[in-house]
C-alpha cells in the first residue's frame, strides 16, 4: 500500500498516513507542498503568536477593544479570508470573514481575540513579553493569552497560510466569527447573529469548532461534547440608602458597637447560597431543572478516568485531594455533572499593609455559578434574586455580568466523528468526555437558530490559562505531544477528515 509522510518528529505514530484515508483527497505533490510550506512558514507562524501576545484586548478593562478587532481582521485577511469586516454587537465588535474554496462542505470557526486580565508581579516574566523557557515537554512560550486562545488560533491560521503558500485549495469552505468579550462571558456576542450576512453564512455550515490545544502531558486528548453554562455576577452590600443601616461612608471601627457592617451583611447572605462547606448549592429551586448524568455519560467518564493520569492533573492544578476524598472517576463525574457556586473574589475595606481600623461602607463578592444541561442562566439569575429576597436580603444588589447556557453536541455528530477519525489516523490516545468543567458560548451555535454541532479541537499542549505564567508548547521533545509544526499539520488532517464526511 502506498504511504504518505506528513508529520515528522512529535506524534511519531502519525509519521505515515495511509493514502486510503481522508488525505487520499490530496495528491502526493500537494501534501509535500503543504509540508514544505509549514516548515518554510515556521518563523512567521511563531512571530504571529508573539506579536499577538504583545497586543492584548482585555474586555474587562476596555483595553484595545476596537484596535483588537482591527488586528483580528488583519490576521483573518492575511490568512486568506475575504469579506472580512467588523460586526457591531453593542460591545466589543465581532469579526466576520469567509473562505470560499469551492468545496462541497462549509465549516464554521469560532475565535476569541480577547484575553484575561494579568497581575504582572506574579509572573516569572512580563506577561505581554513572550518569553521562551524550558518545559518538561520541550521549548515553550510564556505570555498572557498564549494558550487561551491565541496560540491555538494562530496555529490554525498557520495551517491556512500553508495551504495558501502551497497553492493547494482548502478541502472545506470556512466561515469565521471572532469575538472580543469571551473572557467576560460574551454579554453581547449574540447580537452578531442578528447580522443577516453572518447568520446566513453560519446557517450554511455543517459544523462549527474552536481551535484549541487539547493534549495532556502524555499526549492524550479529551473530545469534549460540550461545556457547562455559567453566570458571572457581583453581589454588593452597601450601607446607607439601599439597606437603611450601616454607614454610607467608611468610618472608624470603634463605631462597630453601634453601627451595622455591610461586610458582615454580605457574608451572611453568601452563607445561605451553599452548604457542605461551600461544595453544594443551596439556592431555592436550584436543582429544579437539573439533569443527572446519563448512563452513557458515566461510561464515557469511566473510560476517560482509565485513559488519563490523576497524578498529572493534580500536579498541574496544585491539588492534593478532591472534595470529600473522591476517587478520580468521582471527581470527573462531579466536574461534568454537578452545578457549582464559586466565590472568585471578595473586596471590602482596607487591604494594604498593616491594619486600618475602619468600618467599611461597602463589600463586593465576585461569583460564578456553573450550570449543567437543562439549567439556564436566565432562570438561575431569577432564582438567585428570589432566594435572597425570601431571606430578607432585598438590599443585596446583584450586578449581572456575562453568562452562557450549557451546550451539548451529539457523540454521533459529523464533527465528533471527524475528530475521532483524525486522532485515530494520527495514533493519538483519546477519550470522549461529556463536557468540560469550564464554559464557552457554544450554546449560541448548538441552540436556536443554528442548531449546529460545536466544540473545541486541536493538537498541542499548554497550560495555566487565566493564571500567571500561562504557556504554550512550541517545540516538543516528546513524540506523543505536538509542538507548533505538528499541531499545524494536525489541522491539515482534520480539515480533510471534515471534508471526507
Amino acid at each position: 500500500m502506498k504511504r504518505r509522510t506528513l508529520i515528522e518528529g512529535a506524534i511519531a505514530s502519525a509519521a505515515v498516513l495511509s493514502s486510503t484515508g481522508a488525505l487520499a483527497a490530496a495528491s502526493d505533490s500537494e501534501l509535500k507542498a503543504i509540508k514544505q510550506a509549514v516548515d518554510a512558514g515556521y518563523d512567521a507562524s511563531l512571530r504571529r503568536i508573539e506579536d499577538w501576545v504583545r497586543f492584548p484586548t482585555v474586555a474587562a478593562e476596555k483595553l484595545n477593544v476596537d484596535e483588537g478587532a482591527d488586528y483580528m481582521a488583519k490576521l483573518a485577511s492575511d490568512a486568506g479570508f475575504t469579506k472580512v469586516r467588523k460586526v457591531a454587537t453593542g460591545g466589543s465588535p465581532a469579526v466576520f470573514g469567509v473562505i470560499d474554496a469551492g468545496a462541497k462542505r462549509t465549516v464554521g470557526l469560532y475565535f476569541m481575540y480577547d484575553v484575561k486580565q494579568f497581575d504582572e508581579p506574579n509572573w516569572s516574566s512580563p506577561p505581554l513579553e513572550p518569553t521562551f523557557f524550558d518545559h518538561a515537554k520541550g521549548r515553550a512560550l510564556r505570555g498572557r493569552g498564549v494558550i487561551n486562545h491565541k496560540g491555538p488560533e494562530a496555529t490554525f491560521l498557520a495551517t491556512l497560510h500553508a495551504f495558501k503558500a502551497a497553492g493547494v485549495p482548502l478541502p472545506v469552505n470556512l466561515v469565521l466569527l471572532a469575538e472580543g468579550e469571551e473572557e467576560i462571558g460574551s454579554p453581547n456576542f449574540f447580537n452578531a447573529f442578528k447580522d443577516p450576512e453572518v447568520l446566513a453564512a453560519l446557517q450554511g455550515c455543517s459544523d462549527v469548532f474552536m481551535p484549541t490545544s487539547m493534549q495532556g502531558l502524555d499526549g492524550e486528548i479529551g473530545i469534549y461534547l460540550g461545556a457547562k453554562g455559567i453566570i458571572e455576577c457581583e453581589l454588593i452590600a452597601s450601607g446607607g440608602e439601599r439597606w437603611g443601616r450601616g454607614s454610607s461612608l467608611d468610618i472608624h471601627s470603634g463605631f462597630k458597637a453601634s453601627v451595622d457592617s455591610p461586610v458582615w451583611r454580605l457574608i451572611e447572605a453568601l452563607s445561605t447560597l451553599v452548604k457542605d462547606g461551600g461544595n453544594t448549592p443551596a439556592i431555592d429551586g436550584w436543582f429544579e431543572h437539573f439533569r443527572p448524568l446519563t448512563d452513557r455519560e458515566r461510561e464515557l467518564i469511566a473510560e476517560s478516568a482509565r485513559n488519563s493520569k490523576e497524578a498529572d492533573i493534580k500536579q498541574v492544578l496544585g491539588v492534593q485531594r478532591w472534595i470529600n476524598d473522591k476517587s478520580w472517576q468521582e471527581a470527573l463525574e462531579a466536574n461534568a455533572g454537578q452545578p457549582t457556586v464559586n466565590i472568585e473574589g471578595l473586596v471590602a475595606g482596607y487591604t494594604g499593609p498593616g491594619g486600618k481600623t475602619i468600618l467599611p461602607s461597602r463589600a463586593t463578592a465576585k461569583l460564578d455559578f456553573r450550570l449543567v444541561p437543562n439549567m439556564s442562566a436566565k432562570d438561575g439569575l431569577a432564582k438567585l434574586r428570589a432566594h435572597l429576597d425570601k431571606r430578607g436580603f432585598q438590599d443585596i444588589e446583584i450586578k449581572a455580568g456575562g453568562h452562557y447556557d450549557p451546550t451539548e453536541t451529539a457523540e454521533t455528530s459529523s464533527l465528533v466523528r471527524a475528530e475521532k477519525a483524525t486522532l485515530e489516523t494520527l495514533g493519538v490516545s483519546h477519550s470522549v468526555v461529556p463536557r468540560i468543567a469550564g464554559s464557552y458560548p457554544g450554546y449560541l451555535f448548538t441552540g436556536a437558530p443554528l442548531h449546529k454541532p460545536f466544540n473545541q479541537f486541536g493538537l498541542g499542549h499548554g497550560g495555566k490559562a487565566h493564571a500567571p505564567d500561562e504557556f504554550y508548547l512550541i517545540e516538543s521533545k516528546d513524540p506523543k505531544v505536538a509542538g507548533l509544526r505538528e499541531a499545524t499539520l494536525g489541522n491539515v488532517e482534520f480539515l480533510y477528515q471534515l471534508a471526507a464526511l
